[in-house]
């Protein structure tokens, strides 16, 4: 539906602004979230609050590229990520994948992330292996 891929765009608007909050409103309690390279998940609503709140970039920028809504419940998204390490001050800009599920109440309850070079594993994740 629609509004799942309303608040995918929400909470990388968010991440963007560094408003914490705010994109933690979009998620649930007990969300799981899965980083790139087979990093250990985070589990829980404050657990990603300090995956998110790291000072590691400043300016950090997370534009959706494609949404697509892929089941009831599951959205694949491709961002384009530009950041600046805070100590370095290399400027350091990409692409990845999302694959987001959603609980019947509309709150976030998974977000895994794949490089850009895992589009297979990603569209697999959400369901749309060919």
């Amino acid at each position: 539906p629609k509004e799942h891929s309303d608040a995918v765009s929400r909470w990388l608007e968010a991440l963007s602004h560094e408003d914490f909050d705010a994109a933690l409103a979009l998620v649930h309690p007990d969300i799981e979230f899965v980083p790139p390279g087979g990093q250990p998940p985070y589990r829980g609503a404050e657990s990603v609050r300090r995956w998110m709140e790291p000072d590691a970039f400043q300016g950090q920028v997370v534009t959706p590229v494609e949404i697509v809504v892929t089941g009831d419940r599951t959205v694949l998204a491709r961002q384009h990520i530009k950041a600046r390490g805070a100590a370095s001050g290399i400027e350091m800009e990409g692409h990845s994948w999302s694959v987001w599920t959603f609980d019947e109440a509309g709150l976030i309850t998974r977000i895994e992330i794949y490089l850009d070079h895992e589009e297979d594993k990603a569209r697999e994740a959400a369901g749309l292996s060919e």
